[in-house]
């Protein structure tokens, strides 16, 4: 993965950035089986043992960044580095070129700015030191605090899809695209 071209952990204000480790499943399991987080998640694994087999089979911690407070891992955020579509003449152009992201945070750590400066690093590390050109963001749209988080990193909805996603719980629901220029990207 593009994780070892970087030098870890990356730091902010307050937080540790690293790429997640075998030791760090447990905890990362701890916060997105909670309801609350476990809502807006892509699968709600019905135990541990469960979640490592998920994980394993879709190579998931090969684009897991763990987020640290202290020393506690207190979310994740999600970084899956792609080339970007490109006709047959251009295509080494496109290599690497783009990314999508993700984030999860613990409930206790939530309200106070750890996600948005946790995203902005991680954007700041696409741009800045991968060399991507454009990065996506999606959700279900009636995960605001999501959607919030992708406005304040500046990113540009660039659709809604109007019961597109089908939700475990909600059903038929809005999904929702965001992204981000490196361009337009504002410091």
């Amino acid at each position: 993965m593009t994780f070892e071209r970087l030098s870890w952990p990356t730091r902010t204000a307050r937080l540790a950035i690293r790429p997640c480790e075998p030791a760090d499943l447990r905890a990362v399991y701890a916060v997105r089986s909670l309801p609350e987080v476990a809502e807006w998640m892509p699968s709600h694994p019905a135990s541990y043992e469960d979640f490592l087999l998920r994980q394993g089979a879709s190579k998931a911690m090969d684009r897991c960044l763990v987020i640290e407070l202290d020393g506690t891992v207190i979310g994740d955020l999600y970084l899956h580095v792609e080339d970007a579509w490109a006709q047959a003449e251009v295509s080494s152009e496109a290599k690497n070129a783009q990314a999508e992201i993700g984030w999860c945070l613990s409930p206790a750590h939530q309200g106070k700015g750890f996600v948005t400066e946790a995203t902005t690093e991680l954007v700041r590390l696409c741009f800045d030191d991968l060399g991507v050109r454009r990065l996506t963001a999606q959700a279900f749209a009636d995960n605001r605090p999501s959607v919030r988080v992708m406005e304040r990193l500046g990113m540009t909805c660039e659709g809604r899809f109007r019961a597109e996603s089908l939700h475990r719980d909600h059903g038929w629901v809005d999904g929702v695209v965001y992204a981000l220029l490196k361009d337009d990207w504002i410091r």
